[in-house]
Order: C-alpha cells, then structure tokens, then sequence
C-alpha cells in the first residue's frame, strides 16, 4: 500500500474533509443521525452522545496528525523517517475516513444493512493496521505519538461501532442472549489483556457507552456492561503497570532516537 509522499498529503486531507463534511450532513439533516439512532435500538446500542464526546477530542488529534504530515520534509533525513510511518498509514487513514462518510449516507437513509458493510470495512481495516502493521510508539517523537494515538483510536471506536451498526441491522429491538453476554465478557477480556494504554482506554470507553445507553433499555445487561468495564479497565491497568508500555525491548513503545523509528510495537 505505499504511496508518494506527495500523494499522502493530499490524500488524507481530502478524506478528512470529506468525512468531516458527512458528519455536519448526518448531524443537520433530516432525519439526523440520532434521530435514525433512536428509532433502531439493540442489545448493543451506546448513549450517541458518547460518540459525539469521543469523536471531537479524537479530530483535534487528527488535525495535528494532518499538520505534521504536511510539514514534514522528505528531504530532511530525521523528518523523512517519521514522515515514512505516517504515510505507511495514509491509506489506512484515508480509506476509513472514506468508508465512515459512506457509512454517513446509508445510515440516514436507514439502509442499516448497507450501512453495516462500510463499518465492517473501516473497522477491520484500522484493526488490522493497528495490529500488522503499526510500528511502536517513539515517545521521542511527536509523530509517532500522533500516529498512535490516532490509529488506535480509529479502531478503538471500530469496535464500538461494529456492535453497535450490526446489532441495529439484524437485531433490532432484540435483547442480549446469553451467548451474546458471554461472549462480549469474553472477547472484551482478551482484548484488554493484549491492549495497551491508548487501545484499552478505547475499550473501556466503548463498554462504558454501551453500559449507559442499554441503561433506559436493559438494566441488568446494562449494570453487567458496566461490570465488563471496571474489568477491562483492571486488565489494561494491571497489564500495563506490571509491565510499562514504555520500558524494556518486548514493549508496546519504545524510547528511542527520533532519527530511528523503524522499530515495532
């Protein structure tokens, strides 16, 4: 997936702009995306407004993203390092701003199954960057921090919106089974258990909405959500604590030089 470095500073930019233009779209017409949101419930609908509240601090972090990518040079050796891991992401980036902003349409029109695949392609997309692909976090680096920061929130929230878009589109007004229960401790435990602080930060926030917003709908699955993130913020503390993302040659990041950023997470 490489691309010119001219060709991923025009590229994300324009796919930030144009998701950014889907969601005043989703927010101002009518129906509006809350609207659609109120009138298809599940087992896994989130308080909407956790979305919003997660969605503006996460574009502040994208626009600094975006900054840096442009002002960085190539022909500067230490710049055009860290300006390589950001354009390794740049078609991640850019196809999941792509894809939330179609997802953008056929959710107002309420075609929730359509609307479904788009979320299934943004979030396997970023899961599978952040996973395969992702280098370690430079705490030396202000780009690399970005990179992270931004990557792991994009699927972070991909999970919450995989839930929650395909529980809508083939489960509506269903209440959680108890496979579903089981599994959602489950998957969410592991998860935690690999996560560092940026991704199980998401997690926690995920089930946190999700605890909320069955609230008005199911209280015991609520108050079991809310069970799952004490849990999962457990993990991802003890995890993480027991052993620091930030020391040691096995670790999720890594303090280096800034000038030497090809390592792993």
């Amino acid at each position: 997936m490489g691309i010119s470095y001219s060709t991923a500073k025009w590229m994300a930019p324009t796919a930030f702009a144009i998701d950014f233009a889907a969601q005043q779209y989703g927010m101002l017409s009518t129906p509006n995306m809350k609207t659609i949101h109120d009138r298809n419930l599940s087992f896994f609908s989130p308080q909407p407004f956790f979305i919003a509240g997660f969605f503006f601090p996460q574009q502040l972090f994208q626009l600094a993203w975006l900054y840096r990518l442009y002002k960085l040079d190539p022909k500067k050796p230490g710049e055009r390092a860290e300006l390589d891991q950001m354009v390794d992401f740049v078609p991640y980036y850019s196809f999941g701003n792509l894809c939330i902003a179609t997802w953008m349409l056929f959710w107002n029109a309420e075609r929730l199954d359509i609307s479904n695949i788009f979320v299934i392609l943004n979030s396997v997309s970023q899961l599978y960057y952040v996973v395969a692909k992702l280098p370690p976090m430079n705490t030396n680096s202000t780009s690399s921090i970005l990179t992270n920061i931004v990557s792991k929130t994009f699927a972070g929230i991909g999970v919450l919106d995989l839930l929650h878009n395909g529980s809508v589109a083939f489960a509506k007004d269903q209440p959680a089974s108890t496979m579903v229960k089981a599994l959602t401790g489950v998957g969410f435990g592991f998860a935690s258990a690999a996560s560092d602080w940026i991704f199980g930060g998401c997690l926690v926030y995920d089930l946190v909405a999700l605890a909320v917003g069955q609230s008005a709908l199911d209280g015991g699955w609520a108050k079991l959500l809310g069970a799952y993130a004490v849990g999962s913020a457990a993990i991802v503390g003890a995890k993480n604590l027991a052993r620091p993302p930030y020391n040691g040659p096995d670790s999720g990041y890594s303090k280096t030089a800034t000038d030497d950023m090809q390592d792993r997470v």
